[in-house]
């Protein structure tokens, strides 16, 4: 399995849910890595992929841009007075391609989050070519969120794999409790998995 990872928004889940897709890939027997190619503020998110893999990785495979600021990639690259390496991001990507069956890769934010003035988060994703796949914390205003995400990918004749439904929060007062419903109806894309508050492990049954 292969998929790039993107989000409805930043904080909806996106490394949690990658860790839990290749520490599940891996017990199913893939060599299955993750990447976030930007960080933005700290590494955690990278290392937390690392450790996933069983840390087969070296971190600045798994992360080949690092921002010290905490923002969006555009405005970090602002601060930092940097540009940020587009050749290496794919570069490094090429490369773990070429060396892994299965392959995560995390985005940064949302869908649409900047990293050049001229390029975005789908344009990343584009030029990878990967199935995407999107998180979706189930919360007010997930649908709205949702659909915009998943119209966008498709528009761009990206290839949208499904929805990955996060209950890290869910409450039971309307939204909770009919969101996942709703949305299955009114999108084109199955739900892929649902994730439970605290799930520790993914059981995919894969070939």
């Amino acid at each position: 399995m292969n998929l790039f990872i993107t989000g409805t928004d930043t904080d909806v889940g996106k490394t949690y849910v990658s860790a839990l897709l290749v520490r599940g890939l891996r017990k199913a027997g893939f060599d299955t890595v993750a990447m976030k190619p930007i960080c933005c503020g700290d590494r955690d998110d990278a290392e937390m992929l690392q450790a996933a893999a069983g840390n087969s990785l070296e971190l600045n495979d798994v992360n080949p841009v690092w921002l010290r600021p905490p923002a969006a990639p555009y405005t970090a690259s602002i601060v930092e007075n940097r540009n940020i390496d587009l050749d290496l991001i794919r570069e490094t990507f090429a490369r773990l391609r070429e060396n892994h069956r299965s392959l995560i890769v995390e985005g940064v934010g949302g869908w649409l989050v900047p990293i050049r003035r001229d390029y975005f988060v789908s344009d990343m994703a584009a030029d990878f070519g990967l199935p995407v796949a999107v998180v979706v914390r189930n919360r007010l205003g997930a649908l709205n969120h949702a659909m915009l995400t998943v119209r966008n990918v498709q528009s761009r004749g990206l290839q949208c794999a499904g929805i990955i439904w996060n209950n890290m929060d869910t409450t039971d007062d309307i939204p909770g409790t009919t969101n996942k419903s709703i949305l299955e109806d009114l999108l084109d894309v199955p739900v892929l998995f649902e994730i439970e508050k605290n799930q520790q492990e993914l059981v995919l049954g894969v070939a």
